[in-house]
């Protein structure tokens, strides 16, 4: 990165008074946005092989007997990772504000590799009983507790390094990342159920996926510690080494109560948009396989394909709707996604309960459109909402606490809810109430594209475009 009168060629910016503006340097954006996309890709091929599995884990960790309590173990597992997002997110989002965003993810996908590599070691309830749910628990809050600090980290490092007025299509490729982590695991565990027999699969089969995490951890890990400071962060950095003592104490002592009562009105809003775009999330690509299989009795291979073809299919469009809301803005994009699921949820799952291959496809297709309204815009828009002092911190915290009462626990709400009134049609219940929350939150926010991210100067992408922007500003 460079100042407004430095060269592309350097790498850190200079310190800059109010009125100047960051010149970016387009191969570190490259590389910062890659990173930060494949390292994400990463994690949650390791988070989301958990879902795919989610059935043959149950046979294999919980107790012989009522197939739906053994799915309810399973998710219950699944969501106690995300009760422990939160501090997660207390702990290293804090951390990030005050000794770097790209130390930290580093140290995140060290913690998410060694947790997931663990589960693939550990022995079923057939070899040790109660021990194995045991240490399967203990595997995850391990995960859960490293991802509390991933999500935030990576969306403020994408939107820091990014020029204003391609943070959106930017920002698009973090969750173009966990779309290509979701479709590796997918497509891994659709291999194994169609050539392993169920015997094979539930003896050593599952265990691939999960030991898979140690390589990929070390090539991630490998991804990060290549990335420079975000210039937003080196900014702020060199601006507290260059004033009295007494400030840059006071700069240290940010905790945990400015970065949440301080930024109260963003952080509700941050909880509202992570909710409607979590509960879709989570529902769309974590539930939806084991609901066709457990539910609908759907055949468990094809019910993957489709949820794969779906994620290809969403994987597309990612971009293109990321450059919609640098155009158009991100209230459009986010809103149309959330009146979209007020309307299209209660069709679509009844198009899914057809269960032809057909209805299911084109029911599963609309929710996955729907949902790339929120995973091409929400990467930008949250952290616009906090400045940089606080921006991984309140983002962290905010964004964890929304997933671990809402996103995390809907397969296991959904499917208890299921089980209590034998409806069925829950899901598309539960995605309306998110829609309704989520559209509230979208009338109450502000339009953040083509403009800087607050606390920190304007960013283009050229020299030019940096003294065309300074001539305009000195001509006000």
């Amino acid at each position: 990165m460079a100042g407004a009168a430095t060269g592309p060629q350097q790498t850190a910016p200079r310190p800059q008074t109010p009125g100047e503006v960051t010149v970016v340097d387009p191969a570190m954006v490259k590389r910062a946005v890659s990173a930060a996309a494949l390292g994400n890709a990463m994690e949650w091929f390791d988070f989301g092989v958990y879902s795919y599995i989610a059935v043959t884990l149950g046979h294999v960790f919980f107790p012989s007997g009522n197939p739906t309590a053994q799915l309810l173990s399973t998710f219950g597992a699944f969501a106690a990772a995300f009760l422990v997002r939160p501090l997660g997110g207390m702990f290293f989002g804090p951390l990030g504000d005050r000794i770097g965003r790209q130390k930290v993810l580093a140290i995140t996908m060290i913690m998410m590799a060694v947790g997931t590599f663990a589960i693939g070691l550990i022995p079923s309830y057939a070899s040790i009983g109660v021990g194995a749910p045991i240490l399967l628990l203990a595997a995850r809050l391990v995960q859960g507790f490293s991802t509390g600090g991933e999500y935030g980290g990576a969306s403020t490092f994408i939107a820091e390094y990014a020029p204003d007025k391609k943070r959106g299509f930017l920002g698009s490729w973090l969750e173009f990342g966990t779309l290509a982590g979701y479709v590796g695991g997918a497509g891994l565990v659709t291999l194994m159920t169609a050539l392993l027999s169920t015997e094979d699969l539930h003896s050593w089969g599952w265990r691939i996926p999960f030991l898979i995490a140690g390589p990929m951890g070390i090539i991630g890990l490998y991804l990060r510690m290549r990335l420079e400071e975000t210039p937003a962060f080196a900014q702020l950095e060199k601006e507290a080494h260059a004033k009295e003592k007494e400030r840059r104490a006071a700069e240290k002592r940010i905790g945990i109560r400015e970065m949440v009562f301080g930024q109260w009105r963003a952080m509700l809003l941050c909880i509202g948009l992570v909710l409607v775009f979590n509960v879709t999330d989570y529902m769309l690509l974590s539930y939806m396989p084991s609901y066709l299989t457990s539910e609908l009795k759907y055949d468990e291979t094809h019910g993957l394909l489709v949820v794969l073809g779906v994620m290809v299919v969403m994987m597309g469009v990612q971009p293109f709707a990321g450059k919609l809301s640098d155009r158009f803005g991100r209230r459009p994009v986010i809103g149309a996604g959330c009146v979209g699921f007020l309307v299209l949820s209660v069709p679509a799952l009844l198009l899914i309960r057809q269960g032809s291959l057909i209805a299911i496809a084109l029911g599963m297709g609309a929710l996955g459109l729907l949902l790339v309204c929120f995973t091409a815009a929400m990467p930008s828009a949250l952290p616009a909402l906090f400045p940089t002092k606080v921006r991984y911190g309140s983002l962290s915290i905010g964004f964890n606490i929304s997933v671990s009462l809402f996103g995390g626990t809907t397969p296991l709400v959904v499917t208890a809810l299921i089980g209590a009134t034998g409806n069925k049609m829950m899901p598309a219940y539960y995605m309306m109430a998110a829609a309704v929350i989520g559209g509230i939150a979208v009338l109450l926010m502000s339009e953040s594209a083509r403009k800087p991210l607050p606390g920190s100067p304007p960013a283009v992408e050229t020299e030019a475009e940096a003294r065309q922007l300074l001539a305009a500003t000195a001509a006000r």
